[in-house]
């Protein structure tokens, strides 16, 4: 997504946002180093103070991180990814056992408060992931299976669980790419009996199954 030109009125708040969009939208990956800060002045027609200033607000929410001499880069899509991240650090253990309550939960919402669209696409998905997996396509799979997840917890219906939970996947998908020792096969672990108890309705099943894939992740990591 193109950089405008802004008014100039309010311009760091304008500024914020027009950064932030470029995040959200996907123009700046997660780890991905933004452009210098002449850059950004000129393309967004205002002052290198009104763009510092902006990055500097978006670094403190965790969303940016200044390097001293290197640049800045894109830490996190959300306020909430990014304090995530600074609460947890790269301790994967703690990062999913936080996941595995928010799963659970959404999980045994999504069995009272599904709709048939939101059966249709978790089917969807499911078959996706499954079909990436037989053929071997890794990264088409972990995106299909990260798909998949979201797509369970939207089904429960609340937009807070469902923020917290994005910001938190961020983490998950970024401390699996750093973890030692042997990596977590999320490829081992069928999610079939998931889709079937928030199908038939089925509350305390569907905790079970989300709580018990989360579990397998969890006796795969080393020990601490």
């Amino acid at each position: 997504m193109p950089l405008i030109t802004t008014r100039r009125t309010c311009l760091v708040d304008q500024v914020i946002d027009q950064l932030r969009a470029s995040v959200t939208g996907g123009e700046w990956p997660v780890d991905s180093r933004i452009p210098p800060e002449p850059e950004l002045a000129e393309a967004l027609g205002v002052g290198r103070n009104t763009v510092r200033e902006a990055v500097r607000a978006l670094a403190h929410a965790g969303i940016l991180e200044v390097r001293q001499g290197d640049g800045t880069y894109v830490r996190a899509t959300s306020e909430v990814s990014g304090a995530v991240r600074r609460l947890c650090g790269p301790e994967l253990r703690d990062v999913l056992q936080v996941r595995r309550c928010l799963e659970v939960e959404g999980a045994r919402m999504a069995a009272v408060a599904r709709t048939d669209e939101d059966l249709a696409e978790l089917r969807a998905l499911l078959k996706r992931r499954d079909d990436h997996q037989q053929q071997g396509r890794d990264e088409d799979f972990a995106r299909a299976d990260t798909d998949f997840h979201l797509a369970v917890v939207r089904s429960a219906h609340n937009p807070v669980l469902t923020e917290l939970y994005c910001g938190l996947t961020e983490v998950v998908v970024a401390s699996v790419a750093t973890a030692s020792g042997k990596p977590v096969r999320a490829d081992q672990i069928r999610h079939r009996g998931l889709l079937e108890a928030i199908a038939a309705g089925d509350v305390e099943a569907a905790g079970r199954e989300a709580g018990g894939f989360l579990d397998e992740l969890l006796d795969q990591l080393p020990a601490r």
